[in-house]
């Protein structure tokens, strides 16, 4: 295995920001749908409303995570160029293949909640398709 270098973990850095920018639209995102279903709901107590309530707070949860898991790859990555700075390579090989798994399970939780969304949507589509045809 070659060795790792103060370059390797910095390469990461730009495309965990990005990615965090993209949880960050998101969640921005789901607060906003979330106060207007909540204005919705005080003004018409419908089921439909609560189904979307809890879809979108699974899908709040699912970018909590993806946000915790990202920020914490970041972080051993940070992690990682101190200890190769100070010449500890096996521990920080270690702690950057840690950070690789973090941002995998970010990555993963994205995936899912990626799933959940598309389905919602499906959803919607469907109560217009119904409203249109009736």
């Amino acid at each position: 295995m070659e060795e790792l270098t103060l370059t390797t973990p910095a390469l990461l850095f730009s495309a965990i920001s990005l990615i965090m920018l993209a949880y960050t639209n998101r969640f921005l995102a789901y607060a906003a749908v979330i106060r207007n279903l909540s204005e919705r709901y005080l003004e018409k107590q419908e089921a439909s409303l609560i189904r979307q309530i809890n879809n979108l707070k699974l899908r709040l949860q699912l970018t909590r995570w993806m946000q915790i898991f990202g920020i914490a790859s970041l972080l051993l990555c940070v992690l990682t160029m101190f200890l190769i700075y100070i010449d500890q390579h096996v521990i920080a090989v270690w702690v950057f293949g840690v950070a690789l798994l973090l941002l995998i399970m970010s990555l993963a939780f994205l995936i899912w909640e990626i799933q959940i969304s598309t389905n919602a949507l499906k959803h919607h589509l469907g109560d217009i398709e119904s409203q249109y045809k009736g």
